[in-house]
């Protein structure tokens, strides 16, 4: 028993620092060793601490989920989406005490659950519900890593936090789970804890951030920020942004302060947290029907929205895609005027439900592009979508695979400008200033086709046409001549092969030539790590197509050349094969990968036989464990930026 107790307690440590603190002070495989050891006593002794980490394994799916009533009512929070109303809050807080403290704390975007404790002990999990009764959620919740088993409070505790998942994981699981992406990371916490099954509750990797003490039987905290401090040191995962206010413009700092900040962390956050740090005050203040008079949700500008569908418009894209736009009632969303939307395909449609006339959900995906999440009423006048049978621009048949449906025309226009467009693009070709509205003019009054109509074009091309003068005939001209010489596994992504990213460009630019890749076997082809059957007869495909072969000749003559990017033969990482795994709070992945390669490093996307380094960032994943399989060296991101000098 005594090697047992020792075992709980240095895994729960080095969990407690892996999970929480994000900071680990063993490799994976030393916790695996001693986990290992654990399980096997508990299995010769038939014994399992309360607090043992083979307890967040998850079991068999439930049939459904019990109900649970809260010690405490679980209250919503009323909210603010002015100064005025947030003026009015802080007001109404001091006519009861002048001087009051305030917390700011962010509001995150996710589902509330609540974890009750007795006797030190973790006994349940639960969903909020309607406040007093949600559901059990127990076998869901012990997946988790980001909270205590036990605690050192030995009365009874209920602890309150907001389950998420973060964005870099959403991320992460989508281009695992392509057949079967999730949406959006508040809907896909939900999905995660509210599913029947914990072993997908795990697969999705759900978090819990703690912001709050639901209930204590004995010797309640005093304020917000003893509660916070509580937490913390107790073992619960928390976020540290938490701000202590005496005045109105404090509080408008902090939510300042959060509004911009919100865009670059990596948990989806739509508004702040605002409360009376005084127990005492609080209580005087007292709740209304809904929410506690002594808390508010300061809002920030609607990335959610309803509207109706008025229309739905087929736009046909490089590779021949239909793509559906809806055409929607205007909306507000995040500070801009929404009046499309869009869907991903027919299958889409048709899962979302989504009709002309409808009501539906609106959201800025990465407050970029609005997308439809999903019908939320019909009318009887709504009318289905229907499938069209042959392309909207130049009659051609659609031919349907799969969810999507393609035009088989390549000659069909609005498909020409968006190849066009896709070469000309920052990643590709990186024609400064040629946008689809010019290509789209250029198609249509100096008919242009191919890419390399785009070199043969001169200042007499442009004269006559609307909006276009010296200085800006100049410019285009002056970045059509520069992409020339654009690098090799740019050009390569900017022909549009079927199937080629920038990825797998970067990796067939190693071949050294485009007459060199030509000259790859579908065989050769499938060996590249980025690389599969499909995308591998794409290539073999479009060197083999008459068109493709007489288009590159014509580029030839035109004067474009790829260039090879030449690898520093020394640097930090001068030989080194390095994959990136999990998410760097420095810098994006792209421009982590070029600063590896500038010091003499290939940057792979995949662990393979040649991977001599792995960069573990936070929430690394099967790349880290295959990593760690084949005994591959591991670093975190602190050593990286020592290795890159920073």
């Amino acid at each position: 028993m005594d090697r047992m107790h020792e075992l709980v307690k240095i895994l729960n440590t080095w969990a407690y620092e892996y999970y929480v603190l994000d900071a680990p002070s063993v490799p994976d495989r030393e916790y695996d060793k001693l986990y290992d050891e654990l399980k096997e006593l508990e299995r010769t002794t038939g014994i399992r601490l309360a607090d043992s980490p083979t307890r967040r394994v998850g079991g068999e799916p439930v049939k459904g989920f019990e109900r649970h009533t809260h010690i405490a009512r679980l209250y919503s929070l009323d909210k603010a989406v002015t100064e005025d109303e947030l003026a009015a809050f802080v007001t109404r807080v001091q006519k009861v005490d002048p001087a009051a403290d305030f917390t700011v704390e962010y509001k995150f975007d996710g589902l509330t659950v609540c974890l009750t404790y007795e006797n030190g002990a973790f006994v349940r999990a639960s969903t909020r519900g309607n406040g007093t009764e949600g559901e059990d959620v127990t076998a869901q919740v012990l997946t988790l890593h980001s909270f205590p088993l036990t605690v050192s409070y030995k009365g009874t505790l209920e602890v309150r936090g907001e389950a998420i998942i973060r964005l870099s994981v959403l991320a992460r699981y989508n281009a695992e789970h392509p057949d079967e992406p999730l949406k959006n990371a508040r809907n896909a916490a939900a999905g995660a804890i509210r599913n029947l099954d914990p072993k997908v509750t795990a697969l999705r990797r759900p978090e819990i951030l703690f912001y709050d003490i639901n209930y204590m039987s004995e010797a309640p905290v005093p304020s917000q920020e003893e509660a916070m401090a509580f937490l913390r040191r107790e073992g619960f995962k928390t976020y540290p942004y938490f701000v202590k206010c005496s005045t109105l413009e404090e509080i408008e700092n902090a939510i300042d302060t959060i509004e911009i900040e919100r865009k670059k962390i990596d948990v989806l956050t739509d508004g702040a947290v605002v409360k009376v740090n005084d127990a005492s005050v609080r209580a005087r203040m007292g709740y209304t029907d809904k929410f506690p008079r002594w808390a508010i949700a300061y809002k920030f500008e609607a990335e959610e929205a309803e509207a109706t569908v008025e229309e739905v418009r087929w736009q046909v894209g490089r590779t021949g895609k239909l793509t559906p736009l809806a055409v929607i009632t205007p909306v507000e969303l995040a500070g801009a005027t929404v009046r499309r939307a869009t869907l991903n395909n027919f299958g889409d449609l048709t899962r979302k439900d989504v009709k002309v006339g409808s009501r539906v959900l609106v959201r800025r995906s990465n407050e970029v592009i609005p997308e439809i999440l999903g019908a939320v009423s019909h009318t009887d006048g709504s009318l289905p979508v229907q499938k069209p049978a042959r392309c909207p621009y130049c009659g051609a048949p659609v031919e349907e695979v799969g969810a999507n449906l393609f035009c088989t025309n390549r000659a069909c226009p609005p498909r020409i400008v968006q190849k066009l467009t896709h070469y000309c693009s920052k990643n590709a070709a990186d024609v400064e200033g040629m946008s689809e509205a010019t290509l789209s003019l250029l198609y249509e009054k100096r008919g242009v086709r191919r890419f390399s109509d785009l070199y043969a074009l001169t200042e007499e091309s442009f004269a006559g046409l609307e909006g276009f003068k010296e200085k800006k005939i100049s410019n285009l001209l002056s970045a059509i001549q520069k992409s020339k010489h654009m690098p090799l596994e740019r050009f390569l992504y900017a022909i549009g092969i079927g199937g080629i990213g920038r990825v797998a460009a970067r990796d067939l630019a190693a071949y050294g030539s485009v007459e060199a890749i030509s000259r790859l076997t579908e065989e050769e082809l499938v060996g590249m790590e980025n690389v599969g059957a499909v995308t591998a007869h794409a290539i073999a495909g479009y060197f083999r197509d008459e068109e493709n072969v007489a288009e590159l000749a014509r580029l030839r003559e035109a004067g474009v050349q790829p260039s090879v990017r030449e690898k520093p033969s020394e640097g930090a990482f001068a030989g080194e094969y390095v994959v990136l795994t999990g998410s760097l709070s420095c810098m994006p992945r792209p421009e982590a990968q070029a600063r590896i390669e500038a010091l003499g490093g290939t940057a792979q996307s995949a662990v393979t036989g040649k991977t001599t380094l792995v960069v573990a960032g936070e929430s690394a994943g099967s790349k880290l464990k295959k990593a760690q399989e084949k005994g591959i060296r591991i670093i975190g991101e602190a050593e990286f930026l020592a290795m890159l000098g920073k």
